[in-house]
């Protein structure tokens, strides 16, 4: 689907379901007004469980929507995670899906 195209031309079938799972879809929320943030903070803003969150993460990681990067601050390591360009661009193609789909219904 591309971003100028109409109701006719979009279906259910052009929901992205990697993110449209409610997990996921916060995740990326969040990175996207963060941009990056670190594990322990994305947990927080998520209420995701660090084990459930690093599920998601490796999901959104494994399709390039994430960049996991880890390094160490005052010699505790951290893990921060990044939303990758195509993260960006697949969070705004899901919106104006839904937008397209939905739309009609006042």
């Amino acid at each position: 689907m591309k971003v100028d195209e109409t109701i006719n031309d979009v279906s259910i079938e052009d929901i992205d379901r990697l993110i449209h799972e409610p997990a996921r879809l916060n995740i990326v929320l969040n990175l996207f007004e963060l941009k990056k943030t670190d594990f322990v903070d994305l947990a927080q803003k998520t209420g995701l469980v660090k084990g459930n969150l690093s599920i998601h993460i490796k999901k959104l990681q494994q399709k390039g929507y994430v960049e996991v990067f880890k390094n160490y601050l005052n010699k505790v390591p951290r893990t921060i995670v990044n939303l990758t360009p195509k993260g960006r661009e697949s969070i705004v193609r899901y919106k104006k899906t839904m937008e397209l789909l939905l739309g009609p219904i006042r």
